[in-house]
């Protein structure tokens, strides 16, 4: 999802052959907003982590923030190791809500659903322990998770519905398709 700047408004102004400096583009607001769009329905809340003499303590989730409207009904853990990808993966009838506990995690969000305002938009969403959010993603949403850092990610989920090992709400495409118009650089995962 990256632009690139033309020569001149890169401030390329030698005679050099070959492409000149790329200046950055804005990527967050001076207050600290994504200035990137996301799938409609797909949505963040801040979560403060507070450190004292003894530890910390950080709230992953509570009812009474009224985010999402949908309850707590299920919760599990899963990690994903240092450079490892876990996707793409798509629920019908289900969302996720992701919150990292430890380390870095890069989610990749393709919105396909037919009636959806951001159909085809391609995102990224880097969850991390250094500032803690809980991410809502719809049902008909294709998401995969890469760990960024150096230890595993490890990532609590509060899903929208239990999980039903008789008929399990999740279909999954290879990171390498062509239906997903977004690549992985060196994927390794599935």
């Amino acid at each position: 999802m990256s632009t690139h700047a033309s020569r001149a408004e890169a401030g390329h102004t030698t005679g050099a052959v070959g492409p000149g400096p790329v200046r950055d583009r804005e990527t967050v607001t001076a207050q600290g907003e994504r200035v990137d769009p996301l799938p409609a329905g797909v949505t963040l809340r801040e979560s403060r982590t507070h450190a004292d003499q003894r530890g910390t303590v950080v709230e992953m989730f509570d009812p009474r923030w009224g985010w999402p409207d949908n309850p707590l009904v299920y919760a599990y853990c899963f990690t994903i190791r240092p450079g490892m990808i876990k996707g793409w993966g798509l629920h019908e009838r289900h969302e996720d809500r992701y919150f990292v506990l430890f380390g870095e995690m890069e989610t990749a969000l393709y919105d396909e659903r037919p009636d959806s305002p951001t159909r085809g938009l391609v995102a990224t969403v880097v969850l991390s322990e250094h500032r803690r959010c809980l991410m809502n993603i719809p049902a008909g949403v294709w998401h995969a998770a890469r760990s960024l850092g150096t230890r595993d990610a490890v990532v609590v989920n509060f899903p929208t519905m239990p999980y039903d090992h008789a008929n399990p709400d999740k279909y999954r495409l290879p990171l390498d398709n062509d239906r997903i118009p977004y690549r992985f650089d060196h994927p390794r995962g599935s």
